[in-house]
C-alpha cells in the first residue's frame, strides 16, 4: 500500500514536471504566433507599392497607347493585383480605399499615413515610367480633360459616386465579418473600376483613386488646374463611404 502511494507521488511529481516544462514553450509558441499573424510593416508597404505600381502603369499605358480595352485591363489589373497582396497588406493600392478603411477603423493612422506616401509614390513612379515607354506621339494624342463649368460638375459627381462605389465595395467584401476568407473579393473590386470606367470614362477619365489622378496629371492626362476635383470628390467618397459601412455595420468592429 505504502509502494502504490510512493508511485503515485512519483508519477504526480512527474507529470507536474512535464507540464511545468512545456508551459514556457507553450507560451513562447504562442507569442511566435501572435507575432507571426500579420505580416512586418515593411511587408506591408513593399506590397502595396508593387500594386499601386501596376495599376498606375496599366491606366497609363492602357489609354495612352488608345486601346479601346483599357477599362477591362485596368479592372483586370487591379484584380489580380488584389488577389497577389490582398493577405498581406489588404491590397489597398488607393488612398481613397485606405481612408475609408481608416474610417472603419480597420487600419492605425501611422500605417494608413505610411501606405498613402508608398501609394503616391509608386503612382508617380509609374508616371514616368509610362512617359518613358510608350510612344509619345501616342501619348500626345491623350489629350488632358479639360474641365470647365458643367463639366466641372460632372465630372465632380461621378467621381465621387463610383469612388464611393468602390470604397464601400472594398469594404463590405474585404472587412467584413460576415465575409470571412471568401474568394470573391478581387473579382468584386476589379469589376467596380471596369463598370465605372465604362460608365463615366468619357466625363471625368474614371480615376477613382487620387494616386491615379496625381500620376494621369504628371503623364499630360488631367490638367493640373482641376486636379483638385478629383482628390476632394474622391476624399469625401472614402470618407462616406466608411461612415456609411459603421452605420449599416453597427455590429462589424
Amino acid at each position: 500500500m505504502d509502494d502504490s502511494v510512493d508511485d503515485i507521488g512519483v508519477r504526480g511529481r512527474e507529470c507536474m514536471s512535464m507540464v511545468t516544462a512545456q508551459a514556457p514553450s507553450q507560451v513562447l509558441n504562442d507569442e511566435i504566433a501572435e507575432v507571426a499573424s500579420g505580416p512586418r510593416v515593411g511587408i506591408k508597404y513593399a506590397v502595396e507599392a508593387i500594386g499601386t505600381f501596376f495599376l498606375v502603369f496599366t491606366v497609363g499605358a492602357a489609354v495612352g497607347s488608345g486601346s479601346p480595352l483599357a477599362p477591362l485591363g485596368i479592372g483586370a489589373v487591379l484584380m489580380v493585383m488584389i488577389y497577389a497582396g490582398g493577405h498581406l497588406s489588404g491590397g489597398h493600392y488607393n488612398p481613397a480605399v485606405t481612408l475609408a478603411v481608416l474610417v472603419r477603423r480597420r487600419i492605425r493612422l501611422r500605417d494608413a499615413v505610411g501606405y498613402w506616401v508608398v501609394q503616391f509614390g509608386a503612382g508617380l513612379l509609374a508616371a514616368v515610367v509610362v512617359r518613358t515607354v510608350v510612344d509619345p506621339t501616342r501619348m500626345s494624342t491623350a489629350a488632358a480633360m479639360t474641365l470647365t463649368g458643367r463639366t466641372l460638375v460632372a465630372a465632380f459627381v461621378v467621381e465621387l459616386l463610383f469612388t464611393f462605389a468602390l470604397c464601400y465595395v472594398v469594404l463590405n467584401v474585404a472587412t467584413s465579418k460576415n465575409h470571412p476568407d471568401n474568394s470573391f473579393y478581387g473579382l468584386a473590386i476589379g469589376f467596380t473600376v471596369v463598370a465605372g470606367a465604362f460608365a463615366v470614362g468619357a466625363i471625368s477619365g474614371g480615376a477613382f483613386n487620387p494616386a491615379v489622378s496625381l500620376a494621369a496629371a504628371v503623364m499630360g492626362m488631367f490638367a493640373w488646374p482641376t486636379l483638385w476635383i478629383y482628390m476632394v470628390a474622391q476624399v469625401l467618397a472614402g470618407i462616406a463611404a466608411g461612415v456609411t459601412f459603421l452605420a449599416l455595420n453597427p455590429d462589424d468592429k
